[in-house]
């Protein structure tokens, strides 16, 4: 499928979106090989529901759901949804973003029964909590885990080691 022919089906459903949901759209990004659009965090159910079961939209598939950390951010822990509506080919790319005070989503289980093992996942690594969730316990991790393993909250190398040879490592 062209890329024209893509960005107009976007177009189509930022401006839909933006009739409907007016500022809880924050944003859209064109530049990526999927469309992304940024929405505020308490709306997301309600804007995936609508594209799921508007009838020009169609997006009636969740490819998958994913968490993010950019510690820099003021809104560091994000949610990251994929959909493809299977008629057209269009994906779309969803992002929202939330506070570590705070890491609250409203979980999908209610539209996408497949959104059930990935939000217990990133719940797993980045302590996102799906509010609504019929059962988020951890599902890859051990159960007495007590921190997230894919927060960026440590150095990535040990300042302490001895045994590394900066030479091999172009330093």
């Amino acid at each position: 499928m062209g890329r024209d022919i893509v960005m107009g089906a976007i177009s189509l459903v930022y401006s839909k979106l933006k009739e409907k949901f007016g500022l809880e759209i924050l944003g859209l990004d064109n530049n990526s090989d999927i469309p992304t659009l940024t929405v505020e965090s308490e709306s997301i159910l309600k804007i995936i529901t609508f594209l799921k079961d508007d009838s020009e939209l169609q997006f009636g598939f969740l490819t998958d759901i994913c968490g993010i950390h950019y510690p820099d951010k003021e809104l560091p822990l994000g949610v990251i949804y994929h959909l493809h509506n299977l008629q057209t080919n269009v994906r779309l790319r969803i992002k929202t973003f939330v506070s570590i005070e705070t890491p609250d989503v409203p979980s999908l289980t209610s539209v996408f029964s497949s959104s059930n093992w990935m939000e217990r996942e990133t719940w797993d690594f980045y302590g996102i909590n799906f509010i609504g969730h019929p059962n988020l316990i951890r599902i890859l991790n051990v159960e007495y885990l007590d921190f997230f393993p894919m927060r960026k909250e440590y150095p990535v190398e040990d300042p302490t080691r001895e045994d590394k040879d900066d030479r091999f490592f172009g330093r």
